[in-house]
Order: C-alpha cells, then structure tokens, then sequence
C-alpha cells in the first residue's frame, strides 16, 4: 500500500454566516483528520470571519486556515487562490453550506492512493429536505446514469463535492477558464481542462457531502440562467454531444416539485430559507 496522500480541504465563502460554523465543524470531525481546513474568505460584509476566528479557538489542532480574497468578487478566483494557498497533496473542495459525511476524507484519501487517479467526485445528500437517504440514492443514480449516457467520455467533477491532486491542478491551473463575466460551472470547465489533458477523473459512490437545496430559493428565471450554465460551458469549449443536455432537462424536470417539497419542509420545520454563496 502507498502512503495515503494529505487531503486540504477549501472552502470558498462569501456571507456565509448561516451555514459556515456547521460546514467547518463537519470538516473537523472525520474519521481520518483533513491534513488543513482553509476557508476563503472573498469580501464578505457579515460575520462569516469572525465565527471562523470563533471555530479556530475553539478547535485549535484542527488547522483551520483562514485567508481572504479581496482583489476581486467571484468564486474562480477565491477557488484559485485557495488551491494556490493549501499545502495538501489532494484538494478537496467544496461549498460552504456543505455538511461533509463523517468518513469523507478517509475515502478521498483511499480514492488518491491509486496514482491513476487525479480527480474525483461523488453524490450529494440534500441535508434540509426530506427523504435525505432516498435523496442521495436517487442523486447516486442520476449521476451514474449520466456517466454512462456519455460513455466515459465526459466526466463532469460536482463543484460541491470534488478533490483533485496538487499535480493535476499544477496541470490546468494556467489552463481554466477564467469567466470574469461569470457565465460558466466552473467545475464542469476544470472536468473539461482535466479531460484534455488526459487526467483520469473518477466517480466514487463512497464520497458523499451533503450540501443545502437553497438553489431552489432562486426565482423560476435565476434558477433557469443556472442550469443554461450547462450550455454556455459546453459552448466555451466547442462541445456538442446532445446526451450531455440530459443534466439540464433532469434539473428543469425537478425544480417545481423539489421547491414544493422544500417549501413544505422548511414550513414544518419552521426554519428561515437564506440565500448566500458566490
């Protein structure tokens, strides 16, 4: 067996003041210990800082690196730089409204330990709707489904579930798009730059975070202008295989039924519905 790689888990945060402390405290408590936790602060005007000023004295062996990004406003940017910041041998890099399973870095860690492999995602578990687990199966499915519609071709990483190693990024960095007009899923365009270099990205079923569903707080409109980043991505890189539209109609197909059920949740519940996020 190779030694296990060190994974650094980033985490881009822009007012994230409602799910920031939740997201670093699912960080922290891993079977096997992320090698650093480094959130990025870009810009933000609420107390998303100071509560993780809060969580590091709190937890002061869990190496929790705060930096920030002010140059300018966006996520590829505060991605970069905090890849450019961690010193792990695999990225891990996810959102921060992400509530990680408890085993997620042990198997990022034993997905890395195949030199092969220079990229990987998983399924996400909707963590403030119901029916989580049956959630995530069907979540599993649709993105394995996917896969084979492309035939290995084309295997996108899901921006708030994804790892890749130091030397894949080292690879593209001068290579992804930058997207100052912000039209693109970056992560599709890093699944893109990682596939043209001939860098093997795998999917791994093991390897599930849970994320928030607050994207269906967007209007109908915004929610429409999100998932045509699917296309305009496609665009950017010449790509025309009809299959690969199969993602959009699949998240056009859930957006009413899935706000319904989120509106009914949350109502049960009786917890307030908070956009934030980059």
């Amino acid at each position: 067996m190779s030694t296990p790689p060190s994974i650094s888990i980033i985490i881009p945060a822009y007012n994230e003041e409602n799910c920031i402390r939740q997201c670093l405290v699912a960080a922290i408590f891993q079977t096997v210990p992320a090698h650093e936790i480094v959130v990025v602060d870009n810009k933000s005007t609420d107390s998303t800082a100071e509560i993780v000023r809060q969580v590091q004295l709190e937890y002061p062996d869990a190496n929790i690196i705060l930096t920030s990004h002010e140059a300018d406003q966006g996520l590829i940017p505060t991605r970069d730089h905090g890849f450019n910041v961690a010193t792990g041998d695999v990225y891990g890099r996810i959102d921060a409204d992400c509530v990680l399973e408890s085993d997620w870095v042990e198997r990022v860690s034993e997905t890395f330990q195949d030199p092969e492999v220079m990229a990987a995602t998983g399924p996400v578990v909707y963590s403030d709707m119901p029916l989580r687990r049956f959630g995530l199966k069907a979540d599993d499915t649709i993105r394995q489904f996917v896969l084979k519609l492309a035939r290995g071709q084309y295997h996108f990483l899901f921006g708030s579930n994804m790892a890749l190693r130091n030397s894949a990024w080292e690879s593209i960095k001068d290579q992804v798009c930058r997207d100052e007009e912000d039209l693109m899923h970056e992560d599709i365009d890093v699944s893109l730059h990682l596939a043209e270099n001939n860098l093997l990205i795998r999917y791994v079923p093991a390897m599930v975070s849970g994320m928030s569903a607050r994207r269906l707080e967007d209007s109908p409109k915004d929610y429409r202008y999100y998932v045509n980043r699917f296309d305009r991505t496609y665009s950017a890189h010449q790509i025309t295989e009809r299959v690969l539209r199969v993602p959009m109609l699949i998240f056009m197909s859930v957006y009413y039924p899935a706000k319904v059920l989120r509106y009914l949740h949350t109502a049960r519940k009786g917890q307030a519905t908070v956009r934030g996020g980059i």
